[in-house]
């Protein structure tokens, strides 16, 4: 099954839900060998922060690759993210926790693992954090990466009020 397959599988069982996790736009291709192994990279706008983008790479296994190595069902763990302020700052209703709110998840898998993007904000730096991370049924990966959005000296509209 294809990575676009999955987004396909993650995007509906998503639908009805609003506020769900976001959807993530294939801006990039690249490929990195001759039997069709490819790094994509997508974009993924925060949908309770405007004016953040999260740029997400993962690595997606070719068939020959999958025939080759077994593990037909799944895609490495590698994956990496870089957020950058794309616009005006205007938060809404976020998780303000320590676990934070869950901004995108997509299948990396064909059901035991995804990809997931996950929001935390830092009140005593004033920051937003996104963790990059994989989550599988049985085993959790300890694969990850983080980006930060200072917001320090900034001009952000919080929905709610800025937490005190």
């Amino acid at each position: 099954m294809s990575r676009n397959s999955y987004r396909a599988l993650a995007a509906a069982s998503f639908i009805g839900l609003a506020a769900g996790p976001a959807a993530a736009d294939v801006v990039g291709k690249v490929g990195v060998d001759w039997i069709g192994n490819d790094i994509i990279v997508d974009a993924v706008a925060d949908p309770q922060v405007k004016g953040v983008t999260c740029h997400v790479t993962y690595f997606d296994r070719s068939v020959i690759d999958r025939v080759k190595n077994g593990k037909w069902f799944e895609d490495p763990s590698n994956n990496s993210i870089s957020c950058r302020q794309t616009g005006p700052i205007e938060i809404g209703d976020i998780d303000l926790s320590k676990g934070g709110d869950e901004v995108f998840k997509t299948g990396i898998s064909l059901i035991w693992k995804k990809l997931v993007v996950n929001r935390i904000y830092d009140k005593e730096n004033d920051t937003l954090i996104y963790l990059v991370h994989s989550r599988e049924l049985t085993d959790g990966s300890a694969k990850m990466a983080i980006s930060t959005i200072p917001l320090y000296g900034q001009s952000v509209t919080w929905k709610n009020g800025k937490p005190q």
